[in-house]
């Protein structure tokens, strides 16, 4: 049977899982709405001759998801799958997090994604809401639990916006492992930043997790799950009748949502003994 062609609004898609997965929809033949916040990123994904139009859309400014709603609304009027995939990664021990970037973690990973679900809500009826989560949102994952906490806290509302819905709008959960994209030498850059900021003393009460850390995010950049397991994903969900309300990617993944299962003592031995080894 011949899949039908759909019309696709993804946020965040300059680059990684957003750009791949925007490209690869368009080749398929679908109508694809690519939100970036350059005009270059813009320009970029229209020069390739796909059926893709990029949006101006930055999820933490209000009046942006208002125009990119007016903007979509001129060119269609019924998005079939809304692919939540802007995000960014915070990291840093809760001790000495700045309460502006924790807060700027929460306004891109959680607010953002409900911003503009509400605002596309009237286009929305029958549709899918795909959300880029993470494997993070186990929460079993210490120094980057401003990361966590913002997926784990997106999930929860996105999961009960999927009970309360009376639009018969489906929510689905993506949470890959550690994958291949730029988001983590962004989280890798700031994370320094803000470490090198520290006195002296606090840096070499970490200095050995951050040093841990920092590689472990450099190998995420690098050698970790491919980035098409999850476009893949995102495709095998969209064209499916019933699809699961959350999918695991990766071996990592799996692991993570077991381990979180475990009570809370058990999970911080084992972290802690992980901790002690590095």
């Amino acid at each position: 049977m011949k899949k039908e062609n759909k019309t696709i609004l993804i946020t965040g898609a300059s680059s990684g899982i957003g750009r791949e997965t925007a490209v690869k929809l368009a080749k398929l033949g679908h109508s694809v709405f690519a939100g970036v916040r350059r005009k270059i990123d813009k320009n970029e994904l229209e020069s390739l001759k796909l059926n893709i139009k990029g949006v101006y859309i930055d999820v933490t400014n209000t009046s942006s998801i208002e125009k990119a709603f007016w903007f979509v609304l001129k060119n269609t009027n019924k998005i079939d799958v809304l692919i939540n995939n802007a995000g960014i990664a915070e990291a840093a021990p809760v001790e000495f997090i700045d309460l502006k970037r924790l807060k700027e973690q929460f306004e891109v990973n959680t607010f953002g994604t409900v911003a503009v679900t509400q605002k596309f809500i009237p286009l929305l009826n029958n549709a899918k809401v795909i959300n880029i989560s993470s494997m993070a949102s186990s929460g079993i994952f210490p120094y980057i639990a401003p990361y966590c906490a913002s997926k784990r806290a997106m999930d929860i509302l996105m999961n009960s916006f999927a009970l309360e819905n009376k639009n018969n709008i489906k929510v689905i959960s993506i949470k890959p492992a550690a994958i291949k994209t730029p988001i983590w030498e962004k989280s890798v850059k700031n994370a320094e930043e803000a470490f090198l900021q520290l006195k002296e003393a606090d840096r070499d009460k970490y200095k050995k997790e951050f040093d841990y850390l920092k590689k472990q995010a450099v190998n995420s950049s690098k050698n970790r799950l491919n980035i098409y397991n999850v476009t893949d994903k995102i495709i095998e969900i969209i064209n499916a009748k019933n699809p699961k309300t959350s999918y695991n990617v990766g071996a990592d993944a799996f692991l993570a949502e077991f381990i979180s299962k475990l009570p809370q003592d058990i999970i911080n031995f084992l972290i802690t003994l992980k901790l002690k080894i590095i």
